[in-house]
């Protein structure tokens, strides 16, 4: 069963609770890239490019009343170089679990949760794994989100050997060696030098 996040529509990762068995079905989700700009639009805090539009794929079965997804979001966003401050495609590909279990009359204290659930049919609970559903539509694509901004790094690096940029001339160090004469003055070693060629000019043979 292939869903498809028509292009111009609000994203959704919608799952009829209804469809769902005992045995675990596969539902995959192709989204364009308004589904990332409609979600993430809102937050100034997440990027807001993609290089690949995300795929989420779920295994999803019910149990009793409660319903449990076990699944992954693959793509690729667009994010800055702490070091060198390049764009680069930063490939996510981020396993998710979910267990919930019917809300029934119960309202979550949380004025958010309590909002996500009349929206989504879904909030989760502090563990992020549970949480509540209600009716019989739930909206998978906040937890999306949410699996994606937990996987961010705190520090893009476009490689862990980026050499990034040198703090005096802004050369790219991985293009190009930095030919500043102030890299030398500037090392820890610098004093040690000077010494050096202090006693190597009061030494008998020095100049």
């Amino acid at each position: 069963m292939i869903l498809l996040a028509a292009p111009g529509l609000d994203p959704a990762v919608k799952i009829l609770v209804e469809t769902l068995t005992s045995a675990p079905a596969d539902l995959s989700f192709e989204t364009d890239a308004g589904f990332w700009q409609l979600l993430s639009g809102s937050s100034s805090s997440l990027p807001q490019a993609l290089e690949r539009p995300f795929e989420v794929k779920v295994a999803a079965h019910q149990m009793g009343s409660d319903v449990y997804f076990e699944g992954g979001v693959i793509g690729s966003l667009s994010l800055e170089c702490a070091r060198c401050l390049a764009r680069y495609g930063h490939v996510l590909d981020e396993p998710f679990r979910l267990v919930l279990e019917p809300a029934g009359d119960r309202v979550p204290p949380d004025p958010e949760a309590a909002t996500a659930l009349a929206r989504d049919g879904i909030c989760l609970g502090d563990e992020l794994e549970t949480g509540w559903y209600r009716g019989n539509e739930i909206d998978l694509s906040n937890s999306v989100l949410e699996v994606v901004a937990l996987a961010l790094p705190v520090k893009p690096l476009c490689s862990e050997e980026c050499r990034g940029l040198c703090p005096h001339c802004g050369v790219d160090l991985n293009d190009r060696p930095c030919k500043c004469s102030t890299l030398k003055s500037d090392s820890p070693f610098a004093a040690l030098a000077k010494l050096r060629d202090g006693f190597d000019e009061d030494s008998p043979g020095g100049s």
